[in-house]
């Protein structure tokens, strides 16, 4: 039980960074303005299921989908370090890789849930909890992870409106940083792994 319970808030703290649902509240605020309060909280409860959907499916099935595709876990952690890297560089520093700028006819909830909320990085850190876990721990986390996104989302628009623009700016800034730190981890354990 001693060890449980670190585990926990260690594997919970991992996938809550790199989830980084703060960075998500100004982009879903713009893109649920105008919407009742029903439809937005429709749309957090939608991120949230395509998030968890992501990474519940690579917790129980990620040593079939890898045979399927040939693939084995220190390839996928560099890839996926990498593209976390780019994406942690991108919030830290402000610049634009890949984004799609029209988000009118794709519903907010969706575009929240993936690519923002589970990426490439998402999916790596759930795949690394559960080979150096099991799948109970990362579960639990997982679940605690996407209830405490979930809550930001769904006072989305309270939040921005108390912390303004700036705040939720500079958060999204030092959280990228943390991203990317996180990344050059997973970077350096997959070449080891290879190695």
């Amino acid at each position: 039980m001693q060890e449980l319970i670190p585990s926990i808030l260690y594997s919970f703290a991992a996938l809550f960074i790199i989830l980084d649902p703060l960075l998500s509240v100004p982009i879903f605020a713009a893109m649920t303005k105008g919407q009742t309060t029903r439809e937005i909280h429709r749309q957090a409860f939608i991120a949230v299921a395509v998030a968890g959907g992501l990474m519940y499916l690579f917790l129980f099935f990620n040593t079939t989908i890898f045979d399927v595709l040939g693939l084995n876990l220190p390839s996928f952690q560099i890839a996926g370090g990498l593209l976390l890297f780019l994406l942690g560089m991108q919030e830290a520093l402000g610049i634009d890789i890949g984004h799609c700028k029209d988000h009118s006819k794709t519903a907010a909830g969706v575009v929240i849930g993936t690519p923002l909320l589970c990426g490439p990085g998402t999916i790596t850190t759930v795949m690394l909890l559960a080979n150096g876990y099991g799948t109970f721990i990362p579960f639990v986390a997982i679940t605690l992870s996407l209830v405490a996104t979930w809550l930001i989302l769904y006072f989305a628009a309270d939040i921005q409106r108390i912390l303004g623009d700036v705040v939720t700016d500079i958060m999204g800034k030092v959280l990228g940083m943390l991203v990317a730190a996180i990344a050059v981890k997973i970077v350096f354990s997959g070449i080891k792994l290879l190695v």
